[in-house]
């Protein structure tokens, strides 16, 4: 039976109303003509957030403050992921630049726990499941990515098919950037009859395609490059007076054709550059716009002997474009090289992610911006902000959030012990003293819950968890025990101010009156966000 049969029948259907009905035909309507369909499999997290709302409390006992003036602020969030991105969907929506995970990859072999079970290989739901936990995070983290923000997903082959139909919906397929090709061993089982895996996948997404944005893995090397490329098509260009410096003696050329270009007007070199414009067929990977534009912009063009074959220069350096491969050529990495890592840091961890790829993942779209915020909800080693403070050596303000939950009391042990080692110092098992990166400041959260019903006592306690929250959202921390000559009080009010911002709380109705006449009386510059 075709759709239009169906549509028909529903409306012929007796015993029920119109508004049935209705439902009925938009059910149909929804149906999905082409995509990924699966069968959703509820969460015991996510019943639970129907009637319960999350919130992030700080254990300060875990907080490392940097006496550096201007460092940035990294959070740790201990708890479920899906639980800390729907506060972080209130603290941070639209303001995530990189999102790194490196999720389950739902091999069977007891590396996903759903529902506080691992999911084998003969779970007859193994995919559905994987697909309904990623689905409710993805969606998420959509919403947290700013305008010209990009994630970026580590997984084999167990699900990648799924995932990039996943994030092709999620994401839209027009905004998939492409599949990096990381190189994530030198040394793959030799067990296989089939296939030795030296590769893992890497998608990359972006939430807005933004025409000609440039991703980059550095800059070219310097000096001339040809202007000719052969398996372009024959095209004509005309090279503006002085555009072009010659290594060949001044006088009068005649139009000639040589071997790879034919000269179509005479050229009259006078102090080492063409005196007159002239016109030049060949294999050029330009065209006239663009030689112009590019002759604006302070390029100028070579021709270094009697072959009259031209080359140009560039006045600014030019980024490379990066490969779709990851490897040691671009300074990247193994898992080798990640246990390493984690050998040094003396900290027991398996399968960690090296540093150097989240590093060079996390450049890419960002080559020159600096002040960025990553997020990685599937936090694990804690990896990727130990990344992020390697990047900020270049002077950047580079910002980072991490989530995991406390299973084997990782998020404690590995994830946070790591990190207090990289910004601390420590000292690798042989000896060797490692300096700190100390102008990085820690604060540790952990996820907690307020009743979603509305008494006055779930209020009161929504109302005081609330600040921890805020702190975040504004990204501002410092408290002050005074407004101007008024003490503060927790129950009341309380003050924020780091020189730059500055927030007050207030938390008794009864207070705001009195609180607004000494906001009106204090002297400052500037506005406050109450």
């Amino acid at each position: 039976m075709n759709k239009k049969e169906l549509y028909n029948k529903i409306l012929q259907l007796d015993g029920l109303t119109n508004e049935e009905k209705s439902e009925l035909l938009g059910l149909l309507r929804k149906q999905k003509k082409y995509g990924l369909v699966w069968e959703d499999k509820p969460e015991d997290v996510e019943e639970r957030l129907r009637d319960e709302l999350p919130v992030l409390v700080e254990d300060k006992s875990k907080a490392i403050i940097s006496d550096a003036p201007d460092a940035p602020s990294h959070i740790l969030i201990e708890g479920d992921n899906l639980e800390a991105l729907t506060t972080l969907a209130y603290t941070h929506e639209g303001k995530i630049d990189v999102i790194y995970i490196d999720p389950p990859y739902n091999t069977g072999n007891k590396d996903f726990v759903y529902n506080d079970r691992y999911v084998d290989s003969d779970d007859t739901y193994r995919h559905s499941k994987w697909l309904s936990f990623m689905n409710k995070r993805l969606r998420i983290a959509k919403q947290l990515l700013s305008d010209k923000g990009v994630i970026f997903i580590s997984i084999d082959d167990n699900e990648q098919a799924q995932l990039k139909l996943l994030c092709d919906e999620i994401f839209l397929s027009n905004n998939f950037v492409g599949t990096y090709f990381w190189k994530r061993t030198s040394t793959p089982p030799a067990l296989s009859y089939k296939i030795r895996r030296k590769l893992e996948f890497v998608l990359c997404y972006q939430n807005k395609d933004i025409p000609q944005r440039t991703f980059a893995q550095g800059y070219t090397d310097g000096g001339d490059v040809p202007l000719l490329n052969s398996g372009n098509p024959l095209g004509i260009l005309e090279f503006p007076i002085g555009s072009v410096v010659f290594n060949i003696p001044d006088g009068i050329y005649k139009n000639k054709k040589s071997y790879k270009i034919e000269l179509l007007d005479d050229i009259i070199v006078k102090n080492g550059k063409n005196a007159n414009a002239f016109k030049a067929k060949g294999n050029f990977k330009w065209g006239q716009n663009n030689l112009n534009k590019e002759f604006s912009n302070g390029t100028y063009f070579l021709i270094k002997s009697l072959q009259f074959s031209p080359r140009f220069q560039k006045s600014t350096k030019a980024t490379k474009v990066p490969s779709n491969i990851i490897d040691e050529d671009v300074n990247v990495g193994t898992n080798e090289d990640a246990q390493k890592e984690m050998d040094s840091l003396n900290i027991s961890f398996s399968y960690a992610k090296p540093s150097s790829l989240i590093s060079y993942l996390s450049k890419m779209p960002f080559w020159e911006d600096k002040n960025i915020t990553i997020l990685d909800f599937f936090a694990g080693s804690g990896t990727t902000l130990h990344a992020t403070m390697e990047l900020n050596k270049d002077g950047g303000h580079r910002k980072c959030i991490l989530v995991t939950n406390n299973e084997n009391n990782i998020c404690e042990e590995v994830t946070y012990g790591r990190n207090k080692r990289v910004i601390q110092g420590y000292t690798t098992p042989k000896g060797e003293e490692i300096a700190g990166l100390t102008a990085n400041t820690l604060r540790y959260y952990r996820t907690d819950y307020v009743s979603r019903r509305r008494s006055m006592r779930n209020m009161r306690k929504l109302m005081s968890l609330s600040t921890d929250i805020l702190c975040i959202k504004e990204d501002l921390y410092t408290e002050l025990p005074k407004f101007g000559e008024q003490q503060t009080y927790p129950g009341v009010f309380r003050y924020f101010d780091n020189s730059k911002k500055r927030m007050m709380i207030i938390y008794r109705e009864e207070a705001v009156s009195q609180l607004v006449d000494l906001i009106s009386a204090a002297d400052y510059d500037g506005k406050m966000k109450v």
